[in-house]
């Protein structure tokens, strides 16, 4: 079984707010497809990069979706979509091997 994780920001690069309907509509589209998943925005997690000397912060919000099997093309375009969706350079969607207990 696989975990993927995908990070996003809380506000574009100006520091306006995105809409929480458009975390709601990636919430029901992934429940529609994967028949559940878990969303932490109520206390949303600090992500920090840096680029060069410079060091860039983020709030970001998490969504988790366990799936039997990993189909990568599907989760390549889908974080290319988001990517442009949330106009960020690169959005950062993860997979883990898990095993539930």
């Amino acid at each position: 079984m696989q975990l993927v994780e995908i990070l996003l920001p809380l506000c574009d690069n100006d520091g306006r707010a995105f809409a929480h309907s458009k975390f709601n509509r990636i919430r029901d589209a992934l429940t529609r497809r994967y028949g559940g998943v878990t969303m932490f925005r109520r206390a949303p997690a600090e992500g920090l990069s840096k680029e060069g000397s410079a060091v860039t912060r983020d709030d970001i919000v998490i969504f988790e979706i366990m799936i039997g099997s990993l189909d990568r093309r599907w989760w390549t375009r889908y974080r290319k979509g988001l990517e442009t969706q949330f106009r960020q350079a690169r959005v950062v969607v993860r997979a883990s091997e898990i095993e539930l207990l």
